[in-house]
């Protein structure tokens, strides 16, 4: 990943075309406001999910009409959290945060054994979250360009009593016009930053300026190699028999539950130079960091049809 475009090509690289993705973002969060009663924002603290909170800001003059939501594992990186916490308290946004380990209690999340990634079973926390509130639209930060499944998903992405995703069941969107009606207990997911790409965020993060948790940058952690990957070393995720430790410097591309994050190695320190690493990048950031992605060609759209986000 450390592979860097040339200089003089960086400097005619545009960014005009964000002005386009803005509008249109700014223009999906609106429609959702008017358009339902109990919408939410699904907040992470990740760099998608604050790229959405810089639009919403934008979209509302800085007040938001609906809370934030997070799924919370349990085992997701202690930086980011943080960062979660004090972008919120910064915004004066209400943050509800669900548990999965909450879920684990109620019996409803069973684990086949203890080292078992608790990111798959974020989806039942998430419906409980949804019957609990009664949200009819999630206002989340995916995109087409991060994986061929979400490549399927419309905008305004409806879901059944289930809380399912049925591909061949969506909605046309023609004309920018957005099929609503819901039936009792169905609710949508609504993607208003689906048409940018990750150099598109990248680009909307160096030119807003705006904060992420430490992580999204390089710096020194301890990782091994394992399956083309750069699994961090950490108390989820220790070193099998065999593996040897080695400290290198890395930045994460994307962010979930540790038990399944890789970071990628990288020496850009700020959102400049990981514009210059992303415009000459040939693995989308999911394929170079995600252990989850890797069970099969279909595991994102099965975790989707379960209810994932």
């Amino acid at each position: 990943m450390n592979a860097r475009v040339e200089p003089q090509l960086l400097s005619q690289l545009s960014n005009r075309h964000l002005d386009a993705l803005e509008e249109e973002a700014i223009f999906v969060l609106r429609e959702v406001a008017g358009a339902f009663e109990r919408p939410t924002l699904l907040f992470s603290g990740g760099k998608d999910s604050l790229v959405l909170l810089k639009c919403a800001e934008k979209a509302f003059g800085g007040r938001l009409p609906y809370p934030l939501l997070m799924i919370d594992t349990g085992h997701n990186f202690p930086e980011v959290t943080a960062f979660r916490d004090y972008r919120a308290k910064q915004l004066g946004a209400e943050l509800v945060v669900r548990s999965v380990e909450d879920s684990m209690k109620r019996g409803t999340v069973r684990l086949s054994h203890p080292g078992e990634s608790r990111n798959v079973h974020q989806s039942v926390t998430l419906l409980e979250a949804i019957e609990e509130f009664r949200f009819d639209a999630l206002i989340g930060g995916a995109r087409r360009d991060e994986e061929k499944a979400r490549a399927k998903e419309r905008i305004f992405s409806h879901r059944d009593t289930f809380g399912q995703w049925q591909p061949k069941a969506q909605r046309p969107e023609l004309w920018t016009l957005f099929n609503s009606r819901l039936q009792p207990g169905e609710h949508f997911r609504v993607f208003p930053i689906s048409n940018w790409t990750e150099l598109d965020v990248w680009q909307y993060i160096e030119r807003e300026r705006i904060e992420l948790p430490s992580i999204y940058y390089a710096h020194r952690r301890q990782v091994v190699e394992r399956k083309g990957l750069l699994v961090p070393v950490t108390e989820l995720t220790p070193p099998r028999d065999g593996e040897t430790p080695v400290t290198r410097t890395v930045r994460f591309r994307t962010v979930g539950d540790i038990t399944c994050t890789c970071p990628v190695a990288s020496t850009a320190s700020n959102a400049s130079e990981v514009v210059a690493e992303t415009v000459v990048a040939d693995v989308s950031e999911r394929g170079a960091t995600r252990m989850d992605d890797k069970t099969s060609d279909a595991s994102m759209e099965k975790r989707k049809k379960d209810g994932y986000f």
